[in-house]
């Protein structure tokens, strides 16, 4: 009997069953040719599919994990959303838009990530802004490694930052001791360039 369209999550991503995993790693060669399949394990990548009635992915997207410095002393817990994509012949059917609303859910619920934070293509911004998340004016990120990075501003990239900063976020620690947190982590991550540094592999996630 067939079921209705549902969302899974596989953490780590490496618990992805082999069928699955063959298939995300399809689409993301159709969506980006030439780039290598899975993600860095250091970024303790999460995979979260949007299967079809029939079990077949119909989108898929990995949350990664990185903590980041600023030059305020402060170190954030950050997770971004990496290789976003819906199958070729389901697309304009709301499956990406469910998959990130989904995806920003999850994030808003877990109490080790401090920050939504990624780029995206400024053409883009509207679908992910219709998911809750929103754009960091000036806010850049740097990706790569120190020694060898790769930027949001980098000529021909010219990638939009978004974020998302959750009312559990802003109430962590108890009422009163984190009152406006969210806000504090919003106006910290504004208008600067941040020193993500995922590695080599997802080098802006």
């Amino acid at each position: 009997m067939r079921t209705e369209a549902r969302i899974e999550t596989y953490e780590p991503y490496e618990a992805l069953p082999a069928g699955l995993a063959a298939q995300v790693a399809a689409l993301e060669a159709q969506a980006w040719p030439g780039s290598s399949p899975g993600h860095d394990p250091a970024l303790a990548p999460r995979a979260v599919l949007l299967l079809d009635a029939d079990g077949r992915v119909a989108a898929c997207l990995a949350i990664l994990h990185q903590q980041i410095r600023l030059a305020d002393g402060h170190t954030y817990r950050a997770a971004g959303l990496s290789g976003v994509v819906t199958r070729a012949d389901l697309r304009g059917r709301g499956h990406g838009g469910r998959l990130v609303a989904a995806a920003r859910a999850l994030l808003d619920a877990d109490p080790a990530v401090d920050l939504a934070l990624f780029s995206c293509d400024p053409e883009l911004v509207p679908f992910y802004e219709a998911a809750g998340f929103e754009v960091l004016p000036g806010t850049v990120l740097v990706g790569g490694t120190p020694a060898e990075p790769l930027a949001t501003d980098a000529p021909g990239l010219g990638k939009t930052v978004l974020g998302a900063f959750s009312a559990r976020t802003a109430h962590a620690g108890g009422p009163g001791d984190d009152e406006g947190r969210a806000d504090r982590v919003r106006a910290a991550f504004t208008g600067i360039r941040v020193p993500l540094y995922p590695g080599t592999i997802d080098r802006l996630w």
